[in-house]
């Protein structure tokens, strides 16, 4: 994947394929620690120990159109390939969590990406279910997008109308906005 956030849409997208109905996307982007710490958590039907053993493989997927799963696999080789690491663990009817971090100076770090536009696209891909947590932490500052929060606010109207749209595109924005200090690296 090009950038990190690609992988974040990929990632995300196998919770929604598990039936989850929150999708916690955690990032800690510490200069200080010179890590990015993502993590992606959620409360879909899991994997039996089995699929947990193999799925790092990129021969290993649960999709009956193709033989190959390579997500998962080239997160991990990322993370590593970065100077950091790469964790899964899963529980049958409660879940999976992935997590990876990298060397945030690594040069074979790849770029963050358009963390935004990602989340944006999560939501209008599915605007109906599930619902999705951005936690973005940096060392000065954090920002939080919570679509349980946004659709408490709209009293039922959905999220994919155009005004909705628009104003979580500004409110993405102007959170990261908050937080730029590479925010977007």
């Amino acid at each position: 994947m090009r950038d990190l956030s690609l992988h974040i849409l990929d990632l995300t997208q196998n919770s929604v394929k598990a039936g989850a109905s929150l999708v916690q996307v955690l990032i800690r982007d510490s200069a200080r620690e010179d890590l990015i710490r993502i993590e992606i958590v959620d409360d879909g039907c899991g994997m039996d120990a089995d699929l947990l053993a193999r799925v790092t493989s990129p021969f290993t997927t649960t999709r009956t159109t193709r033989k190959v799963g390579l997500g998962i696999p080239m997160f991990k080789a990322n993370a590593e390939g970065s100077g950091g690491t790469f964790s899964i663990a899963s529980t049958v009817g409660e879940g999976t969590r992935v997590c990876g971090t990298f060397g945030r100076s690594n040069i074979d770090r790849p770029p963050m990406g358009d963390i935004q536009g990602t989340m944006l696209t999560l939501v209008l891909g599915t605007p109906e279910r599930p619902d999705y947590l951005l936690r973005y932490e940096t060392d000065e500052a954090s920002f939080t997008f919570d679509t349980r929060e946004v659709r408490a606010a709209l009293d039922g109207l959905p999220l994919d109308l155009p005004d909705v749209v628009a104003w979580m595109r500004d409110y993405l924005k102007e959170g990261f906005e908050q937080i730029s200090g590479g925010a977007t690296s």
